[in-house]
């Protein structure tokens, strides 16, 4: 991924709260199409242009050809706030970001965590993450995903705080195969899945469990058939069910207790 500053010149009479919304709106668009990466962008004014700070899923991440509908009409509105398009500056990659694929992989994983600022969607061999735009979204583009992942980003952050609000609901929400949240996961998983011809698994989190002996040896949710592998796939997954397009793991929790 690389950091970028995004450089927009005042070409007409405009004011802070016009500039704003144009800049915001063009951005936020850029974001659900999964061309900038997370949801902070910092901008400031410098006397005759704005500048803001973006994470990019690769070096051409804005080029036209992979703008959405809506990122085309957002830059058409910069300049009727008096605003010209986008001058973009590549700083250099992002040493707090991980390496994108250079290529979009044959299979995927869909898996986030609320440490991520990336792609939810990974190269199922090597778990790097996809830039959205290499793909065939659903609708014009990837926002259902994007807010499925923030949803998701703010359960796994709540569960895993130390002092925690609501614990139960976040981790059921997370580790239930047919919670709200992982029924619209699979489903936009799916979706992607038949759009590109691609396989998508989904990644159910395990976080703790009552019965340690039983996690190691539990079924699939989906179907109940025998899903455990001999070896965790990419020293991650202890589970993979075929039928159901599911990954898995042995609950963290009984995983630190085995080591310990």
């Amino acid at each position: 991924m690389y950091l970028a500053e995004l450089r927009f010149r005042v070409i007409a009479d405009t004011d802070l709260t016009q500039a704003e919304q144009a800049i915001r709106a063009y951005i936020e668009a850029l974001i659900f199409n999964g061309q900038v990466l997370g949801r902070e962008f910092p901008t400031a004014w410098q006397q005759d242009a704005f500048s803001s700070r973006v994470v990019l899923a690769s070096q051409d991440a804005l080029a036209s050809k992979w703008h959405s509908k809506r990122v085309r009409y957002a830059e058409q509105q910069l300049t009727v706030a008096g605003l010209g398009y986008a001058q973009l500056t590549l700083l250099g990659a992002d040493l707090m970001s991980q390496q994108t694929c250079e290529a979009l992989p044959k299979s995927l994983i869909l898996f986030t965590s609320f440490a991520d600022t990336c792609s939810p969607l990974r190269c199922a061999e090597t778990l790097r993450p996809v830039p959205l735009f290499w793909l065939t979204a659903a609708e014009d583009d990837f926002e259902a995903l994007i807010r499925w992942q923030i949803q998701y980003q703010a359960l796994d952050e709540i569960q895993l705080q130390e002092d925690r609000v609501l614990p139960k609901i976040a981790e059921n929400s997370l580790q239930q195969l047919h919670s709200k949240l992982n029924r619209r996961g699979r489903q936009l998983a799916q979706q992607i899945s038949r759009l590109n011809q691609l396989p998508i698994w989904y990644a159910l989190y395990s976080g703790s469990s009552s019965d340690c002996q039983q996690d190691a040896n539990k079924c699939c949710p989906g179907c109940g058939a025998d899903w455990r592998l001999a070896t965790p796939r990419l020293e991650m997954f202890d589970f993979q069910c075929d039928n159901c397009q599911l990954l898995s793991n042995i609950a963290w929790e009984c995983q630190s207790k085995q080591a310990s």
